[in-house]
């Protein structure tokens, strides 16, 4: 289910205490106060954390890539790319086993990604 998230901005004029009503007009802050509405009453859930793990050069990562975009515009969910290659740690963790994709936290994917069963796995 993919829920809509209704955004209203209400400016909010602060006038710090120390000034007098005259002094304010030229020194008032406008602030942005954003209003979500519904979000509580609908029980909606967060949209899914997903990250592909992946290196500059790896063909297999493109692929992978070129799919998350594409089904990243059907809304639901976005995703974001770590390069395994900026850090020692995650080079060792991952080694050639790159892409992998995860889903909130764990592995759902490594190599090759099929869409459909992507699209099961961010549903569940």
């Amino acid at each position: 289910m993919i829920g809509i998230i209704t955004m209203h901005y209400r400016p909010a004029v602060v006038q710090p205490p120390y000034l007098s009503n005259d002094q304010s007009s030229a020194r008032t802050l406008l602030l942005e106060e954003s209003h979500f509405t519904g979000l509580e009453s609908s029980g909606m859930p967060e949209s899914p954390n997903v990250v592909i793990y992946s290196r500059k050069g790896c063909h297999l990562c493109e692929v992978v890539k070129e799919s998350l975009t594409k089904l990243s515009r059907r809304g639901g969910f976005t995703w974001r790319e770590i390069d395994v290659d900026t850090d020692s740690d995650l080079r060792r963790q991952f080694n050639d086993e790159v892409p992998v994709v995860f889903i909130d936290g764990r592995k759902a994917f490594k190599y090759r990604m099929d869409e459909r069963e992507f699209l099961r796995k961010l549903a569940s």
